[in-house]
């Protein structure tokens, strides 16, 4: 099976003599199909397609950009099931995971950004000026494989809720899932040459993309290393660059909190998607004195996770999406080991049950310093580092020393103590008794090495507006 995701002014390309990337199934390794990807000409055509529709896409009215919106959200419902399906396949996330979360974020951030664009106003009136808030022109959105179509969808709601025209990059991991998209969004009222999309390596098109002067902005979520590339590249044609990049979020559990119910919960908010989440609280600050209890808690939560098949509905940790990622966290499982750690649960090699695919063995390790490597780096798989604090200012402190800013947690017996706390963090997001952020359409972005720009609502929708005053 070849797929071709290249999409140019309302056409698939299908050109059999350009590159081709293998599509693997991450659980047994085997052969889904291959991608075709764009040639450099190709992705020139397409950022000429989108420079050619700029006036089309800012001139689209409110009205139709919410019909536009909607259209897209009516279909990604319709055809959920194949989404989560396509999700399963390509990168290996569990199909229970697949058909709610991977599904349900992606359409609250859709129906998010139609709920701001109806309240929303393009011009603000002041005593002495007029403020004109404008779409900022011809955008490339590069997107990431671990949570594919809600990032797409997130950059593309916000891009076209702003009236801008699309040159959009997924992740050549996604493919199946993206097929789906660019259909969804080909059936559409969106005019042709307004969204268009081109695939294939992305450290061979995204220096293309980031150093093209016709582009205007740059939205990319994925490594910190590529994020600085990207700015690098971008600076050239002084584009704006909005990143989502890496993160290694500390959960502070605080002093008095039902730690059978808490060290669960923290445990699983790490090992979600396989550990492969950017915000995943992936460092476990907990009091000193309840460590053991915590070890102990935390390695019989352990032993009644399932790892295997992602389409089995009792698998709660599928295999992470490919061979390299799957050495990287193998290396830092035994980095932790050399390094004397005490390791509670997991370790290196696969689980017994799965011989085949890039499944990683859910490794919990404690006594871990927080300057080591195992506790500063992201591994981006389901490895755990805890971390003991004396007092709170302690834990505030361990939270705060690491490169990355994007996300945080916080179990607390009083929500407003874990504001005060929240206050102190310095990361873009901190989320309080509370498994996930949800739906709620509060903005997301880092501090630090986590990158800048946010997303999400009103804030992701401004990021692709450029303000003019009128005096």
């Amino acid at each position: 099976m070849k797929i071709s995701n290249t999409y140019i002014s309302g056409l698939f390309i299908d050109e059999i003599n350009n590159d081709h990337f293998d599509l693997l199934n991450p659980a047994d390794e085997s052969k889904l199909g291959s991608l075709i990807c764009s040639n450099k000409n190709q992705v020139n055509s397409a950022i000429d397609a989108a420079l050619a529709n700029e006036k089309f896409a800012a001139n689209l009215t409110k009205e139709q950009r919410i019909l536009i919106l909607q259209e897209i959200l009516d279909g990604v419902i319709l055809r959920s099931e194949e989404l989560a399906a396509a999700i399963s396949l390509e990168m290996g996330a569990p199909i229970n995971l697949s058909s709610s979360s991977h599904i349900q974020m992606g359409t609250d951030h859709l129906q998010n950004t139609i709920n701001t664009l109806n309240h929303y106003s393009f011009e603000e009136d002041y005593d002495e000026y007029k403020v004109v808030k404008v779409p900022i022109g011809l955008v490339a959105l590069i997107t990431p494989w671990n949570w594919p179509l809600n990032q797409t969808l997130t950059k593309i709601s916000s891009a076209i809720a702003a009236g801008c025209s699309i040159v959009m990059k997924p992740s050549e991991y996604s493919a199946l899932s993206s097929r789906i998209l660019i259909e969804i969004l080909d059936q559409t009222s969106l005019p042709k040459g307004c969204f268009n999309c081109i695939n294939g390596i992305g450290s061979e098109i995204g220096p293309m993309i980031s150093a093209h002067p016709d582009i205007k902005m740059i939205s990319f979520t994925g490594s910190t290393l590529a994020g600085i590339n990207i700015q690098q590249l971008a600076a050239k044609s002084v584009k704006r660059v909005s990143l989502e990049l890496g993160g290694k979020s500390a959960h502070i559990i605080c002093k008095g909190v039902d730690l059978e119910k808490a060290i669960p919960n923290a445990i699983d908010q790490c090992f979600v998607n396989s550990g492969q989440s950017c915000s995943s609280p992936t460092r476990l600050v907990v009091p000193i004195e309840d460590i053991e209890n915590i070890v102990n808690i935390a390695s019989e939560h352990v032993s009644t996770l399932i790892t295997g098949d992602p389409l089995d509905a009792s698998t709660n940790l599928g295999p992470v999406v490919n061979i390299k990622q799957f050495n990287s966290i193998q290396e830092h499982i035994k980095l932790g080991i050399k390094d004397g750690y005490k390791l509670i649960t997991g370790g290196p090699g696969k689980p017994h049950n799965c011989s085949k695919g890039y499944f990683v063995k859910p490794t919990i390790f404690s006594e871990v310093p927080n300057e080591s490597a195992l506790a500063q780096e992201e591994i981006f798989g389901p490895v755990l580092s805890i971390i003991t604090y004396a007092d709170i200012n302690h834990a505030i402190k361990i939270a705060n020393d690491s490169m990355y800013g994007l996300s945080s947690y916080i179990t607390c017996l009083d929500t407003e103590d874990g504001v005060k706390i929240a206050k102190e963090i310095k990361a873009g997001q901190t989320i309080i008794n509370k498994k996930s952020r949800g739906s709620a359409p509060a903005p997301f972005g880092g501090f630090k090495m986590s990158g800048n720009g946010r997303e999400h609502g009103l804030y992701g929708l401004e990021e692709y507006l450029e303000i003019k005053a009128i005096i």
